[in-house]
């Protein structure tokens, strides 16, 4: 790819504090020809906060796959873009994705600006455990589906965390108490790095009820954080849960790979499932 081609920059903006922006986002953002966002209108506010006047198109999840060919062009032709989202970094759970894999595969620079990020955020004054963790992005709309989110990470022994909407938050730790031990450990972060801040650790009975009293715990935006199923390092037998999910992944992989997968899902000793594998081979 000629040195000629402009460069794409993921440039991450505030969540909430505006001061959260960088020097170096504010300088890249004043230098680029373009800067592709998620709302333009919405962003208009952040630019204007720091004196940018840089030409807008919009990118967003209904017209990124067409709009994406078209930056490129614009990149292969010399220009820099920058892309951003309403709040945060971009394409965690926000759109962006076709463009950084197609300007990628086009052999066209990406250079990350990092900053703002909810996940990183609420991970950091959690209290869980995050050398190690899962993120989900937002959990399904309907009940039924969430309720089969949950039921796929029971087991997960390490912290997994999604985002909700202010809307569904309520529902959503319903539909998880339906699934989850009571007293497993969860944070909610709230609002984060905006005036009603509010980060609150305690177990998911606790939370739920916490939430279905206050109104003001079914405002704002979300990011729940979930700490890992404990593991019995001396357990004897799998469970049933344990049994199914490994029952499953025998059906698609060789016993070898299926324990594989299985200690990485559940957790359990590894001799523990080989041999739970073999009893089932032979049944």
């Amino acid at each position: 790819m000629s040195s000629e081609c402009g460069k794409l920059y993921v440039v991450a903006t505030p969540i909430g504090n505006l001061a959260d922006m960088s020097f170096r986002a504010v300088e890249t953002l004043k230098q680029v020809d373009l800067i592709a966002a998620e709302d333009t209108r919405h962003v208009k506010m952040l630019l204007q906060h720091y004196g940018i006047s840089n030409k807008l198109i919009s990118l967003h999840q209904h017209n990124e796959d067409k709009a994406s060919v078209g930056l490129l062009e614009k990149l292969r032709e010399g220009l820099s873009i920058a892309l951003v989202s309403d709040a945060g970094t971009p394409l965690l759970s926000d759109p962006g994705m076709p463009l950084v894999k197609l300007v990628r595969e086009a052999g066209v620079d990406v250079v990350p600006i990092p900053g703002a990020c909810a996940l990183i955020a609420a991970l950091s004054a959690a209290g869980l455990p995050v050398t190690q963790f899962s993120f989900a992005g937002f959990s399904p709309r309907t009940s039924s589906a969430r309720v089969a989110f949950f039921s796929e990470r029971l087991l997960c022994p390490t912290t997994w965390v999604f985002y909700e909407s202010s809307h569904r938050i309520l529902a959503s730790l319903q539909d998880m108490a339906k699934v989850l031990p009571l007293d497993r450990q969860i944070v909610i972060a709230r609002e984060l790095t905006k005036l009603h801040e509010t980060i609150v650790k305690s177990s998911l009975a606790d939370m739920l009820q916490l939430v279905e009293q206050d109104a003001n715990m079914r405002r704002g935006e979300f990011v729940v954080l979930v700490d890992g199923a404990a593991i019995d390092k001396q357990q004897q037998d799998i469970t049933p849960e344990q049994q199914k999910i490994l029952s499953i992944l025998l059906t698609e992989c060789s016993i070898k790979t299926a324990v594989a997968l299985a200690v990485e899902i559940t957790g359990v000793r590894k001799k523990l499932l080989y041999q739970a594998a073999l009893a089932m081979e032979k049944a």
